[in-house]
């Protein structure tokens, strides 16, 4: 089954209040309601988009697949490039909080290089 999966985004973009979020970017308030409580089975283009744009994200970013006990695909079936593993970190200063050291300052010069 095809699901959103707006958490993990709303929490790496530091965003505590997704409801408000997503009236201000422009969704009706009863369909930010149904998209958060994954209540909707129709997800409209221009929406996808909107999140897209706000969210800085692809579309694939805002889905998850997770299938059904009676489902078998194979592992090299499309729909598992949405399996979604939660291992993001609530937070930015939590995951640098947990790298080493070295890998810390390894990703600073990578970011530092790309300005």
């Amino acid at each position: 089954m095809l699901n959103l999966n707006l958490k993990p985004i709303f929490e790496a973009r530091g965003i505590e209040r997704p409801y408000t979020y997503l009236v201000k970017a422009g969704i009706s308030r009863a369909t930010a309601h149904n998209i958060l409580s994954s209540k909707t089975r129709v997800f409209r283009l221009d929406h996808i988009e909107l999140l897209c744009r706000v969210l800085i994200c692809e579309p694939n970013d805002l889905l998850s697949y997770i299938p059904d006990s009676q489902t078998i695909l194979s592992e090299t079936h499309p729909l598992n490039n949405l399996r979604k593993e939660e291992t993001f970190q609530s937070s930015i200063k939590e995951s640098l909080a947990n790298i080493p050291y070295k890998e810390l300052k390894a990703l600073t010069a990578q970011l530092l290089e790309k300005k």
